[in-house]
């Protein structure tokens, strides 16, 4: 029976005894991993950057055109629908292509034009064949 009064102090004086000549904790300071150069990797030298044209382009499918003006519907939403009046030049090219059939309903074209005047200077796209 002494043993084990013995035991059970000892048990609990020993854990209070280790918390005062234990050495303090501290944070774990993350391994330093040498950073080291990936040879397979491509280095780019110049990157290829787009001309500015200082034009934007809408994408869609042809509504109605005509040597004048062209309404197109945009390609992502069909609620936005956009005419834009021709320039000189886009005019002149419309008026080739009306002579050979034009723009028919549901063609695929690009626009680019000028978002202060609103105005096409090139229209991107293959006319189908008249009917």
């Amino acid at each position: 029976m002494k043993l084990a009064v013995k035991l059970a102090g000892f048990s609990v004086a020993a854990p209070l005894i280790a918390c005062f000549f234990s050495s303090p904790a501290y944070a774990q300071v993350p391994a330093v991993v040498p950073i080291v150069a990936d040879t397979a990797v491509p280095i780019i030298i110049n990157a290829v950057k787009p001309k500015p044209t200082g034009l934007a382009k809408f994408e869609g499918t042809v509504m109605h055109a005509n040597i004048a003006q062209i309404t197109v519907r945009a390609k992502g939403n069909d609620l936005a629908i956009r005419t834009f009046a021709l320039s000189e030049t886009a005019t002149t090219k419309m008026q080739q292509i009306v002579d050979k059939g034009g723009y028919q309903y549901g063609d695929k074209v690009t626009v680019l034009f000028d978002p202060a005047s609103l105005k096409a200077v090139k229209i991107k796209g293959k006319p189908s064949k008249p009917l």
